[in-house]
This record gives structure tokens, sequence and C-alpha cells, in this order.
């Protein structure tokens, strides 16, 4: 009885490399590679690592991204209890068909290059911080005492290691992957979601800080968003061919 009760479980929560989990991990992992590479976060680990340890930088970036994924999956995971499945079902395939349209009309307006203006905005953004941080260092040493504190905390753990989380997390924040990540949480396994969503993250950012640089002047972002679109085109009709009821 036991045995049958836990397969008749729909959603396969406590099944691992069940049929459900398997989808759900595969589903996450395929949208994480295909909306990380090239992205904004994959050129944050790149340009950082090329100038800090990449063990600290892939540690920091792998750490807000793995939070980011937790966070969302258990966001995705409690819309069911709020809301009918039905709903929450048909909202995560219509969100999976803007994101394909969008990105499939992205790809077709782009002139066909690398990711260079990606990659040259975070170039920029991260010289910005940098030029900021001796004067706002100046600043503190002019103004006395009270700020050596908590500098002396901050030292806890290396700079470079803040920065890449904090810079990965706000940029990760609202992106199109992560609410991806929340609308297959929502339909699928949260533990396949999980697992696969943070494994892809996590090779994407090894992939970044071993030899993004390189791998930039490779990766045709007008290719990776063909292929984005396309998948997440895929995952909207199947979703709407399956339905609601079907054994996700």
């Amino acid at each position: 009885d036991v045995q049958a009760d836990i397969h008749a479980q729909p959603e396969g929560v406590f099944t691992f490399f069940s049929p459900q989990f398997t989808q759900a991990f595969a589903a996450s992992l395929s949208v994480i590679v295909v909306s990380e590479l090239g992205d904004k976060t994959f050129f944050i680990a790149a340009v950082m690592a090329m100038r800090h340890s990449r063990l600290t930088i892939f540690t920091g970036a792998i750490g807000a991204l793995g939070l980011m994924t937790i966070l969302s999956c258990l966001m995705g995971h409690a819309l069911p209890s709020m809301l009918p499945r039905k709903y929450t079902h048909y909202a995560s395939a219509i969100l999976f068909l803007v994101f394909g349209v969008r990105l499939l009309r992205d790809a077709s307006a782009m002139e066909g290059g690398g990711a260079s203006d990606e990659l040259e905005e975070v170039e920029a953004e991260l010289g910005k911080k940098e030029e900021d941080g001796p004067d706002a260092s100046a600043d503190d040493v002019e103004s006395g005492a009270p700020r050596r504190e908590p500098t002396r905390k901050a030292s806890l753990l290396p700079p470079a290691l803040v920065q890449s989380f904090t810079l990965t997390f706000l940029a990760e924040w609202g992106d199109r992957s992560q609410i991806a990540t929340i609308a297959l949480a929502a339909a699928k396994d949260p533990i396949g979601v999980t697992i696969g969503g943070t494994l892809g993250h996590a090779l994407c950012t090894g992939l970044a800080v071993i030899g993004g640089r390189m791998l930039a002047s490779h990766i045709s972002e007008r290719m990776v968003a063909f292929v984005g679109g396309g998948l997440f085109l895929i995952f909207a009709v199947v979703a709407l061919v399956e339905g609601p009821d079907s054994a996700l």
C-alpha cells in the first residue's frame, strides 16, 4: 500500500530518477544552459576570473546561482498550493511561449556577430566599480576610525568572492532564467528542477571562469537565442498538449 501511494503521487517529489524527476531535471538543465551561455552572469564570471582567483569567482557565482535556483523552485512549488493546478500549468505554458517568441524575435533582429555587446557592458560595469573602490576607501580613511570595524568584518571573506556573489545574484534576480525556473518548478518535480538548474549553472559558470573570454569570441549570441527560443516553444507546446492533469 505504501509503495502504491508513493507511485500515485503525480508530481513525483519523493521518487528520484522516476520519469517525473528525469523530465524535470532534463528540462531545467537544458533551459539553464541555453539561457546562461553568453548571458550577463556568464560574462561577470568570465571577466572577474581574469582578474581574480578562478576558484574564488566560481564559488561566489555558483553560491548566488544555487541560492537563486532554490528560492525560485520554492516559489514555483508554492504556487500550486495557492492557485489551482490548472492555472499554474497554463500560466507556465504561456510564459514559455512568450519567452520563446521574444527570443526568436530578438535573434532575428541581431546582426549575427558574437556576444561582444554583453561582454563590453559587463567590463564597463566592473571597471566603474573598480574605479569607485579606491575613492570609497579613501573617503572611509579620511572620515576616521568608525569605518575600520566594518572593513575588518568584510575581510572575513575574500572581497572578490563577495563581489562575485553580489553581482551575480543581482544580475540573476528577475532574469529570464529565474522566471523560467519558477515556471518549471510550478509544473514539474521541484527537486528535479532544482538539481538540473544548479548543475546547468555550474556547467556554464565553470566554462566562464575557465575560458570565458576565449569562448566569448566564438559564441554566437544569435544562435544561442534561436536555440533557446525554440526550446521554450517546445516546452510550451508540450505543456499545452499534455494538459494540467498529465503526470509531469
